[in-house]
């Protein structure tokens, strides 16, 4: 994407109403107005709230938002150009129970209150398989950490992804903390049975890997 296009992506996004870019002061500084008013002032209503991390152009979190239409949903990703695309779907097709949140994921608890999040999709994220990228790895303990302080009590996470090395590696953390595992599965569209919206809704890349006939990988969580 060449950056006049960015640039015209980046200001759209600031007249979007279904978009929020808090700066990383606002955040770190806990001056963001809308941590732990996310449904008073941001939806107007009291329905969960479901977070997708990393979120790249927000097909998965508006087709989440038009299949519930009673849950709230907000893709969250730090490349503002991308999620453009969701975002405008969204306002073009009056979905109004999904909205987007410019940030770091590292940034989460910063921006969301204790207990204020329902539910949480990892999809399709960068594996990081080098040892020195482990601490950017959307699994790892840290950012489980961050993940349980937003959850309710019994929120829970999904992962999705292409990656049998970011399977593996989050399955074997799981166990060894004995988070609570209910669901995991190695190739849900060859399997029987797979939850519905995990093999119902698939993101652009996704439908590629598949015409590559790459299994696509499940684990659904409650971290303990």
């Amino acid at each position: 994407m060449g950056s006049k296009n960015k640039l015209k992506r980046f200001k759209e996004n600031e007249t979007f109403a279904n978009v929020v870019q808090p700066t990383r002061d606002e955040l770190v500084n806990e001056k963001f107005q809308l941590k732990g008013q996310w449904q008073s002032k941001f939806f107007k209503n009291n329905n969960p709230i479901v977070l997708e991390l990393g979120c790249g152009k927000g097909e998965y979190s508006v087709a989440l938002a038009q299949k519930y239409p009673n849950k709230n949903f907000i893709g969250v990703d730090i490349k503002g150009a991308r999620f453009w695309r969701g975002a405008k779907t969204a306002l073009e097709e009056e979905i109004t129970n999904v909205g987007f949140l410019r940030t770091q994921i590292e940034l989460i608890d910063h921006a969301f209150d204790k207990g204020e999040i329902d539910e949480i999709w990892i999809t399709f994220p960068d594996p990081q398989i080098k040892y020195k990228r482990t601490k950017h790895r959307m699994t790892n303990p840290k950012f489980l950490q961050r993940y349980k302080t937003i959850l309710k009590p019994d929120g829970i996470v999904n992962l999705k992804t292409d990656s049998e090395f970011m399977h593996g590696y989050t399955l074997g953390l799981l166990h060894g903390a004995k988070h609570e595992i209910l669901y995991a599965n190695h190739d849900v569209y060859k399997q029987e049975g797979s939850p519905e919206e995990v093999t119902s809704i698939q993101t652009y890349y996704e439908s590629q890997y598949l015409e590559q006939n790459k299994p696509i990988t499940y684990i659904r969580f409650k971290i303990k």
